[in-house]
């Protein structure tokens, strides 16, 4: 039987109250909750997931949402008995807060670069519709849609975003998007990212989209300027694989080796992290782990990560191989995480497969960006109190 809630007395005002979908392991909640938002609703649909987002919470003391753990498929939200189930909760949350907010990230192979393509026909590439059309049919006061660049950079791709952006409109939402890089949120990563914000225009007083995009501090958070990191940074490039082999930082990168593999894989401690002994182990031997020089990330697959650089996106799928910079290996879940910019306390099941675990960590939002965007939106909706 659904549960429903009852309010009796509106309490005085709270936290903004986020309902999250696609949830993954909860690397984009975590951004949220950590800025002050109440993560009150999580639905993730593979089960694997969300015994991962169970589990980190747990680990790190964090309660569970009030509203508990949903494992319905997304689309099911849009027929009853979920649809009116969602829209009760809601109703309820708007009891105890001003604001309630949708954020979601769906899934994004069907628009990514090196993906499938098969844009919005595709399984997945439908998902992106039915996030929006959740939006419109249960109207929470605000959303944050992420998505891959490809979705903001691929002519046809681009065509439907707009449609969708167009009945966003439409339903009564004004928004501002941006493609942001990650390691502008000082992320180890070379990762492009779509984040959109959206709010209901009855809640402001500006119904000009111009003024969002003013007001809405997309800056505010960032701790480095891409362009700068990408172009000005003199990176070191390829050096000798040596196992184990110690390397001096060089001087001229001292100001950004804050986003260097090495300094979060120190920071987190990898080597003691639960873990640490969680990667896969090859298959035909040690040889081809030893040929490949430190930092060379050319080919699609067996990049070998250099200790003073950033990562390339974390994509660890299709056969994407990221090798230890000085360790013949691939790279450990610990080390996945650390690129990823989760705090050192965060850690997955150790039950949980090797497949599930870097599919999840490739999946997921860098926590720093979370928390960047969670911190941004925090600011803009204080200020209409």
């Amino acid at each position: 039987m659904v549960k429903y809630y009852q309010r009796k007395v509106v309490s005085e005002m709270k936290s903004p109250i986020i309902f999250s979908f696609f949830s993954g392991s909860g690397f984009l909640d975590l951004g949220f909750e950590h800025a002050g938002f109440d993560i009150r609703f999580v639905n993730e649909f593979y089960l694997p997931f969300l015994k991962a987002y169970k589990y980190s919470r747990s680990q790190m003391g964090i309660e569970s949402p009030e509203y508990g753990y949903s494992t319905a498929n997304i689309e099911s939200f849009l027929d009853d008995p979920n649809r009116a189930y969602l829209q009760h909760l809601v109703e309820d949350a708007k009891l105890t807060s001003r604001f309630v907010g949708f954020i979601g990230g769906p899934p994004c192979p069907d628009f990514s670069v090196g993906g499938k393509n098969r844009g919005r026909e595709g399984e997945h590439g439908k998902l992106t519709k039915t996030y929006i059309d959740i939006v419109i049919d249960t109207k929470p006061d605000f959303f944050i849609f992420e998505n891959v660049k490809g979705l903001w950079r691929t002519k046809n791709h681009r065509e439907f975003y707009e449609e969708l952006k167009h009945r966003l409109y439409e339903n009564g939402y004004i928004f501002t998007d941006r493609l942001t890089n990650c390691i502008e949120f000082g992320v180890p990563q070379d990762r492009d990212r779509i984040i959109m914000f959206g709010i209901q225009e009855k809640i402001i007083s500006t119904f000009d989209k111009s003024s969002l995009d003013k007001d809405f501090a997309w800056e505010k958070y960032k701790r480095y300027n891409a362009s700068e990191v990408f172009n000005k940074v003199i990176w070191p490039s390829t050096e000798l694989y040596k196992e184990e082999y110690y390397r001096h930082m060089p001087e001229h990168i001292n100001g950004f080796h804050k986003l260097t593999v090495q300094y979060w894989f120190e920071k987190n401690n990898v080597e003691q992290h639960p873990n640490s002994i969680h990667y896969f182990k090859p298959r035909a031997g040690l040889k081809k782990f030893q040929v490949i020089a430190e930092g060379d990330d050319s080919k699609k697959s067996y990049k070998r990560l250099h200790r003073w650089r950033y990562s390339p996106t974390a994509a660890y799928g299709n056969n994407e191989v990221h090798l230890h910079p000085y360790k013949s290996r691939r790279l450990s879940v610990a080390e996945a995480l650390a690129i990823q910019s989760l705090p050192a306390e965060f850690s997955l099941p150790e039950d949980m497969s090797l497949s599930n675990m870097f599919k999840t960590i490739g999946n997921g939002v860098p926590y720093l960006a979370a928390l960047g965007i969670a911190n941004t939106v925090y600011d803009f909706l204080r200020s209409l109190r």
